[in-house]
């Protein structure tokens, strides 16, 4: 079994390849993708080449942690319909190709349990689950005695910016959030989206970070209420350093999100299903999954570009 994929043969040296499957057991389910998600943040590093060391790293991989797809083979101790679509935080079954994240590609071979039903109605959108996940992560990250604290800071106006701030407006949240780019401010809904120039306030109690802005924390230690909190909840590929005495002034904490965890996602399924979720017009821009070389040069230099997705459902 072989299966068409996106492969980074090295840094800036992108291809579309055929390379061989690994055997599927009986955890396992292949998967037919439909869709496959860029992401502009760690696909970007792992692109350029300025992903720090990671579990996994090298090259050449597969990239992709966004996948959709049909069930087109299971397992019997795996646990899934053939025909059901199942959101695909991405794969390993590609021999020497490494997988990181390994979900671009036409079909994949994955254990059963790292899947998630989605049903039909999401379609496309459901590519977003895994940022919608990592955003969730990061809220609940910060419950105290039982309680959320929501942001009402967020840096960036990206897909995870405007899905913590979504979030946050279900909770009962009233953010701000920051954004430099006049084009990336608009679409706020529920919640204001300013240039930082234009924001005087300076008692943040829980400012989230996801601009990946490694000089930033001066900045928001300057924004940050005493004992409040910075969650970075962005992917930074340098040292991030802050200037000691005014964090110390204020008894900053400063808290480091990770990725979604499993019950991430089924929180984030439950708020779409309730309504208090929308993952409507994040997706700005479609390309067959031919075309990845330009897709992915578009999603990581067009400001205009929130979210590109691949599709490969005319692939075989």
């Amino acid at each position: 079994m072989n299966t068409l994929a996106v492969v980074l043969e090295a840094p800036e040296r992108l291809v579309l390849s055929r390379i061989d499957l690994s055997e599927p057991t009986a955890a396992d389910i292949v998967v037919d993708i439909e869709w496959s998600g860029i992401s502009t943040g760690t696909e970007r590093l792992l692109y350029t080449g300025r992903m720090p060391p990671f579990p996994g790293m090298g090259y050449p991989l597969v990239p992709g942690y966004e996948s959709v797809g049909r069930v087109a083979e299971a397992g019997a101790e795996a646990g899934s319909r053939v025909g059901e679509r199942v959101f695909v935080p991405g794969a390993r079954c590609y021999g020497e190709v490494k997988g990181l994240f390994g979900g671009a590609a036409s079909r994949l071979v994955v254990a059963g349990d790292r899947v998630m039903p989605v049903g039909d109605a999401l379609g496309e959108e459901a590519v977003l689950l895994a940022l919608a996940g990592t955003a969730w992560h990061a809220i609940e990250g910060g419950r105290r005695d039982g309680e959320l604290t929501p942001p009402d800071l967020i840096i960036g106006h990206g897909v995870l910016g405007r899905l913590l701030a979504r979030l946050s407006v279900a909770i009962g949240g009233e953010p701000t959030v920051w954004e430099l780019d006049t084009e990336r401010a608009k679409g706020g809904d529920g919640y204001r989206v300013v240039h930082p120039d234009a924001d005087e306030r300076r008692d943040y109690r829980a400012i989230y970070d996801v601009s990946g802005d490694s000089g930033i924390l001066d900045t928001l230690v300057g924004r940050l209420a005493p004992m409040g909190e910075i969650v970075l909840a962005g992917f930074y590929s340098d040292r991030l350093a802050f200037t000691f005495p005014p964090a110390f002034m204020k008894e900053a904490r400063i808290r480091i999100a990770a990725e979604w965890k499993a019950p991430d996602l089924l929180a984030v399924r439950e708020h779409i299903d309730a309504g208090r979720l929308s993952l409507a017009g994040l997706i700005t821009h479609r390309a067959q999954a031919t075309d990845a070389a330009s897709a992915y040069g578009t999603a990581f230099s067009d400001p205009a570009c929130l979210k590109m997705i691949l599709d490969w459902r005319a692939c075989s």
